[in-house]
């Protein structure tokens, strides 16, 4: 499996970004997806995940309102649209194929992207 997100870059505090992770070498629309973050010296934080079909998502505390995720199966692709961000999103952010649905703990998680830095200025 490979996964390859995109869409990184800076932006300034209140402003938005859409992050896309493609993901080939696997039934993408058997594969719950999540997305990920991880700041400098920090542990890898859950941010989103979406059900296979879509119908189901969850999200942390800290991005709830503010970030949505979605998904594409005819592009193999998920997104992360992020708005209001601020100099606490800085982070990189990395998509993975959920194996346990409901978790937000990395270990439940199996494949991983490579990660895109989101630099948010303020």
């Amino acid at each position: 499996v490979q996964l390859q997100a995109s869409g990184g870059g800076w932006v300034q505090a209140g402003g938005s970004k859409r992050l896309s992770c493609v993901v080939s070498g696997r039934t993408f629309e058997m594969t719950s997806m999540g997305w990920f973050r991880q700041a400098p010296g920090k542990e890898r934080e859950f941010v989103a995940a979406i059900w296979r079909a879509g119908i189901d998502t969850y999200y942390s505390d800290s991005v709830k309102g503010r970030f949505t995720i979605s998904r594409n199966n005819d592009e193999s692709t998920v997104y992360l649209q992020m708005n209001s961000l601020n100099s606490d999103d800085t982070a990189v952010y990395y998509c993975a194929t959920v194996r346990r649905w409901g978790s937000t703990w990395p270990e439940d998680f199996d494949s991983w992207g490579r990660g895109t830095l989101v630099t948010v200025s303020s």
